[in-house]
């Protein structure tokens, strides 16, 4: 199964990834410092995210999946700063 994910953080702000191989344990390649910047020493302490599933396909290509992942990113707006941690596509805001 191939799927399109949403993780929230703990202070709102999204990541939407694609994993191609479903797994449970993959939580994306958000840059760790880029989100470590948002939160204090403190706050990093007790640190709770929620992954979700937006879309899912059995049958779907991996250009395919892309392309929705880049559909769900647009529709969510996870590349501007001030909602997510997406740096691609690029915001142009």
């Amino acid at each position: 199964m191939k799927v399109i994910y949403k993780i929230t953080y703990p202070n709102g702000k999204i990541y939407v990834g694609k994993d191609l191989t479903d797994d449970i344990n993959y939580f994306g390649s958000a840059d760790s410092k880029l989100i470590a910047q948002d939160f204090t020493r403190d706050q990093r302490r007790s640190f709770a995210i929620l992954k979700e599933i937006l879309w899912e396909s059995a049958t779907a290509s991996d250009k395919e999946v892309n392309a929705k992942e880049v559909e769900y990113i647009a529709a969510l707006r996870s590349n501007e700063p001030t909602i997510g941690y997406n740096q691609w596509p690029k915001f142009n805001g």
